[in-house]
C-alpha cells in the first residue's frame, strides 16, 4: 500500500474543483492510496481502517476471504472511509479515466460524510488517529492480561449493535454542556406522543398551527402558541417541571454503557481495565452506526454524482463504452434482490425531476385528477436544491418510506419477487408477487438495518434484566446463550432476558395428504418468556 502518484493526485484535484462548482462541499485535505486486491482482503475485516485494534476473529476472516478470492477473484473499484482527512483506496491497475470516475464517486461519499446530520458526532475528531491509540492500548493490555483481553472483547462485541446511537445524536452539536429541554420541545417530543398510539393528525395539526402563528406574528408567535397550549392543557407545565427534575438514566437502552456505569464486577479495582475495553468497543460501534443506516442514501448519492460529473467531463472522450460497461455493473437494477447503488441513484434522479416540476409540494398532492397530475409542471428549477436537502437531513429509513411511491415503481418497472417450490421438477420458481409501491417499499424497509431495542435495568436482587421491546421480529435463539454468557461475566451475577418467542398453533383438522396440502399455513402465537443465565447455565420459563 502506497500513496498515489503526483500525476494521479493532480487529476483528482481537478475533480475536486469541478465537484465544488456543482455544489458539493468537503474539506480540502484527502488521502489516496494505491492497493492490491490482496491488500483489500487484509483490510476488509478491519472495516478498511488500517489502525483498528487487532482481534483474532479478524485473522479468521482474512483466511476465509483469501480462500474466497482464490475461487472467485474480484476487482473492487474503490473504498473510502470517514476519517479526518478522508482516506480512499484505488486498485494498482486502474487507468486514469477510471480513476476520474471513481474519484467523483468518492467525492460524493465524502460530501455526504461531512454534511449529513446523522454523521455529525463524527465531525469533531480523526477516527483513524483514535483507533491507533486504541490499538496500542489493546497491545499493552494483551501483553499484561493475555487471553482475558480477547474474552472481554468477544463478550462486548456480542452486544455492540445495541448502542444508544440516537441518544448520542440528540446530544451532539449542542453547546453549553448537557442538552436542555425547552417547553416547546417537551410539548411536541413527549407530551403529544404519549400512549401506545399517539394521534398523528393531532401532531401534524399542531405543527401547522405553530408555523402559522410564527408567520402571522414574527416577534412573539412562539409565545402566543405556548400560551394557548398551556391554557388548553393545564397539566403541561407540571409534567414539564417533573421531567426536568428527573435524573437521566445512563444507558437505559445501551447495555455497554449501563454495564460500565453499574456493573459491580467491572468497577472492582482489579477489573477496571475492562472498562477501557468496553469503551473502545462502544465508541467504535457508534462511529460506524451512521454508515450502516445510510447505505442506500450514501451509495445512491455517490453514484448520482459520478454519473453526473463524469458524463460532463472531457476526460470521458474515447472511453464512453468502457464507462457504460463499468457503470452498468455498479448501478444496474436487478430483477431479483436489491442494489443500493442503483436504487439510491434512481431515487435521487427521480426526486430531482419531480422537484424541478414542483411535484414535491402540497399543491401537487392535493391534485386529484389523473390528467392534471400527469401534466403538472410549475418549472421551479429547484430539483438540485431539493436533493441537497435530502442529502443533509435524511437516512435510509426516512428516504425509503417517504419517497418510494407508485409512480417511481411504475417508471422503473419494479416488483416484489415470490418463491415457490415446483414439486414436479423439485426446483424453486420465482414469480412476480406484487407490483404495488407499498409492497416494494416494505421489501426494501425489511432489508434495512434495525437492531432490537433492549431496555436494561437492575431488579431488587441485583439481577441484570434485559427487556426486549418486541417489534414483530424475534431474537435469534441460537445466539441468546452466548450473549447471556458474556453478560453474566461482565455483570458478575445472574442475568435475565425477557422476549417473545413464536409458538406454532396446532390445527385440529384431520384428513388425507391432499387435504393437508390445501391447509393454510400454520399460525403462530407470540408468548413472552424469561431466559435466565446463572452459573453459566441457561434456563427458560414462561413469563405470562
Amino acid at each position: 500500500m502506497e500513496l498515489i502518484s503526483q500525476h494521479a493526485k493532480r487529476i483528482m484535484e481537478g475533480c475536486k474543483e469541478r465537484a465544488r462548482q456543482a455544489g458539493l462541499r468537503f474539506g480540502d485535505e484527502t488521502l489516496e492510496y494505491i492497493v492490491t486486491n490482496r491488500d483489500l482482503v487484509a483490510l476488509g475485516p478491519k472495516v478498511m481502517i488500517p489502525t483498528l485494534y487487532d482481534y483474532w476473529v479478524q485473522d479468521v476472516e482474512v483466511l476465509r476471504d483469501q480462500g474466497r478470492y482464490e475461487l472467485y477473484p474480484s476487482n473492487p473499484y474503490e473504498t473510502v472511509i470517514n476519517t479526518r482527512p478522508p482516506i480512499s483506496y484505488y486498485n494498482d491497475n486502474n487507468p486514469d479515466w477510471l480513476n476520474v470516475m471513481i474519484f467523483y464517486h468518492v467525492i460524493g461519499h465524502i460530501d455526504l460524510f461531512q454534511n449529513n446530520l446523522f454523521f455529525r458526532h463524527t465531525w469533531d475528531y480523526d477516527f483513524a488517529g483514535r483507533a491507533l491509540a486504541d490499538k496500542r492500548l489493546f497491545a499493552r493490555l494483551r501483553s499484561e492480561k493475555g487471553r482475558w483481553l480477547d474474552y472481554v472483547i468477544e463478550f462486548a462485541r456480542t452486544i455492540d449493535n445495541l448502542v444508544g446511537y440516537f441518544d448520542l445524536l440528540a446530544e451532539s452539536g449542542e453547546t453549553g454542556g448537557e442538552r436542555s429541554l425547552s417547553l416547546l420541545d417537551y410539548y411536541f417530543d413527549v407530551f403529544l406522543q404519549r400512549g401506545t398510539k399517539p394521534g398523528v393528525s393531532l401532531y401534524a395539526g399542531e405543527i401547522e398551527r405553530y408555523n402559522r402563528m410564527c408567520r402571522e406574528f414574527p416577534e412573539d408567535g412562539e409565545l402566543r402558541f405556548l400560551k394557548s397550549v398551556t391554557e388548553k392543557h393545564r397539566e403541561l407545565e407540571t409534567l414539564y417541571a417533573k421531567k426536568l427534575r428527573e435524573k437521566k438514566q445512563v444507558g437505559r437502552t445501551d447495555p455497554l454503557q449501563f454495564l460500565m456505569a453499574h456493573s459491580p464486577f467491572l468497577n472492582r479495582e482489579e477489573n477496571r481495565w475492562m472498562l477501557m475495553v468496553l469503551e473502545v468497543i462502544r465508541s467504535t460501534s457508534l462511529y460506524f452506526q451512521p454508515q450502516i443506516r445510510t447505505k442506500i442514501l450514501n451509495e445512491g448519492w455517490a453514484s448520482y454524482w459520478h454519473d453526473t460529473l463524469f458524463l460532463g467531463d472531457d476526460r470521458i472522450k474515447g472511453h464512453e463504452v468502457d464507462y457504460a460497461i463499468v457503470n452498468a455493473k455498479v448501478t444496474s437494477m436487478p430483477r431479483v434482490g436489491l442494489n443500493p447503488y442503483a436504487l439510491g441513484m434512481r431515487l435521487f434522479q427521480y426526486l430531482e425531476q419531480r422537484a424541478d416540476r414542483g411535484r414535491t409540494g402540497l399543491a401537487y398532492f392535493q391534485t386529484r385528477d389523473r390528467q392534471e397530475r400527469r401534466s403538472f409542471d410549475r418549472a421551479t428549477g429547484q430539483g438540485r436544491d431539493f436533493i441537497f436537502h435530502l442529502r443533509e437531513n435524511y437516512c435510509d429509513s426516512m428516504f425509503v418510506n417517504q419517497f418510494i411511491d407508485q409512480d417511481f415503481v411504475d417508471q422503473h418497472r419494479l416488483f416484489v419477487v415470490g418463491k415457490r417450490l415446483n414439486k414436479e421438477r423439485m426446483t424453486w420458481q420465482y414469480y412476480v408477487r406484487s407490483r404495488k409501491a407499498a409492497d416494494y417499499k416494505q421489501m426494501v424497509a425489511d432489508s434495512l438495518y434495525h437492531p432490537p431495542r433492549v431496555e436494561v435495568r437492575v431488579d431488587g436482587n441485583n439481577v441484570l434484566v434485559l427487556d426486549h421491546q418486541f417489534e414483530g421480529k424475534p431474537l435469534l435463539r441460537d445466539l441468546i446463550s452466548g450473549v447471556m454468557l458474556g453478560l453474566e461475566y461482565l455483570w458478575g451475577g445472574e442475568v435475565h432476558l425477557y422476549t417473545r418467542v413464536p409458538i406454532p398453533v396446532k390445527s385440529n383438522r384431520e384428513g388425507d395428504d391432499q387435504a393437508r396440502e390445501e391447509m393454510p399455513k400454520r399460525t403462530i402465537q407470540w408468548k413472552r418468556f424469561r431466559y435466565s443465565m446463572k452459573d453459566r447455565t441457561l434456563s427458560r420459563t414462561l413469563a405470562e
